[in-house]
């Protein structure tokens, strides 16, 4: 009976091919095989056609003069400088309009998700109303309408629409006064840096205080407090000056101040307007997914409104909201992109549009392109995921 036992607990496998596991390693060797010869072909092809065509390769062209000017930049340009110098102003043009436009949107992607949640039916049918319209309207439309039917549309420079503080707005963009700093504001950078620093270990503080002892402490107040008086200890400390430079219409143009394109302004408000929405689904959606029964909890406590919302409700719903608000981060960045159709400098209209229509290396300014914005969508996934693990729950 022993040596039956033993013979049915063992049974033979057969044939090698139904084992899962040998399958599993052939199927992937079988891929891996067809994926590297298709790029080889690839690769050979390319090569080949480029030979027939008699076009070169390589990465010297960066280093040629360009020649072509640029709009907008936040770096020195000029017709003389080079390919590589063109490559960095795409870079930090599309990454200037990206950051500020995911700071506004993620501002009112927050604040139209909780009006679409309030109990004020005014209130919850215009943020209804916005966020269904704008999703559905393509996004290329709404710059084509900021741009020309709003922004183009403003009056010549003779005629501008003065705006407080010594803005003006008109058909060439908005004027805004220019800060100038002296040397010695260097150290009130300083000081904002470490005013941060005081606010994020005081925040934490009051924090641990509150889950120990249920007592509050006005973080909000005294963290405006705390950054106020170090910039400003630290400026008087610095002797340090910093004056606003007026633009003043001349006899053609606005002189001094600082400028800011009608490319630039319509491609932010299209991409804060368009992925504030999305953002604001994702809001409602991450507040909902919270128990009411934490709610009913902290009603309960006596907690007023506000700080239902932002100590109770909020915290829990971030673990639902980060990972697609992750998604919608990266979709602005990408979407910068369609500046080039209203003729923003960004990426994709100076490196991959004019520098390589001069200088011909389409593989070249394509694969550089490409890998800068992978670039990007890395390091924010990575910044993400990161605060991702942070406010998500621990389980115990």
């Amino acid at each position: 009976m022993a040596a039956v036992d033993t013979a049915r607990s063992e049974p033979s496998r057969g044939f090698f091919l139904n084992d899962p596991v040998v399958r599993g390693v052939i199927y992937q060797i079988v891929t891996a095989v067809l994926v590297v010869g298709f790029a080889i072909w690839i690769i050979g092809n390319t090569a080949g056609n480029l030979a027939a065509q008699n076009k070169t390769t390589g990465f010297d062209f960066l280093w040629r003069t360009a020649g072509f000017d640029i709009s907008f930049s936040l770096l020195p340009w000029s017709r003389s400088s080079y390919y590589w110098e063109a490559f960095l102003v795409g870079i930090t043009n599309t990454l200037l309009v990206a950051f500020i436009g995911i700071v506004l949107a993620t501002i009112l992607g927050f604040t139209l998700g909780i009006a679409r949640l309030s109990s004020n039916f005014i209130i919850s049918r215009l943020a209804t109303i916005y966020i269904e319209t704008i999703r559905n309207i393509p996004l290329l439309l709404q710059l084509f309408f900021w741009y020309f039917a709003v922004l183009k549309a403003m009056p010549a420079v003779r005629e501008s629409i003065a705006l407080p503080f010594d803005m003006f707005i008109n058909q060439r963009g908005i004027f805004v006064p220019r800060p100038i700093v002296d040397e010695q504001f260097g150290f009130v950078w300083i000081g904002v840096a470490l005013a941060i620093a005081a606010v994020v270990v005081m925040r934490t503080w009051a924090k641990r205080r509150l889950e120990q002892t249920g007592k509050r402490f006005p973080v909000f107040l005294a963290s405006v407090g705390l950054l106020l008086a170090i910039v400003a200890v630290t400026w008087l400390v610095s002797g340090a000056s910093m004056v606003f430079e007026p633009p003043v219409l001349e006899r053609f143009n606005f002189k001094g101040g600082l400028q800011l394109p009608p490319e630039f302004v319509a491609l932010l408000f299209g991409l804060t307007i368009y992925t504030g929405a999305f953002i604001a689904e994702t809001v409602r959606g991450g507040i909902q997914a919270v128990s009411k029964g934490q709610t009913e909890a902290a009603q309960s406590l006596g907690i007023r409104e506000g700080d239902r919302l932002r100590l109770v409700i909020i915290p829990q719903a971030m673990r639902v909201i980060v990972p697609p608000l992750t998604s919608q981060y990266l979709n602005l960045t990408k979407n910068s992109s369609l500046g080039a159709a209203i003729g923003y400098p960004e990426l994709v209209n100076v490196f991959a549009g004019t520098s390589l229509n001069q200088t011909g290396r389409a593989i070249e300014c394509i694969a550089l392109t490409m890998l800068v914005y992978l670039t990007f969508s890395l390091l924010t996934s990575l910044i993400m995921n990161w605060y991702n693990a942070r406010v998500k729950l621990v389980e115990r």
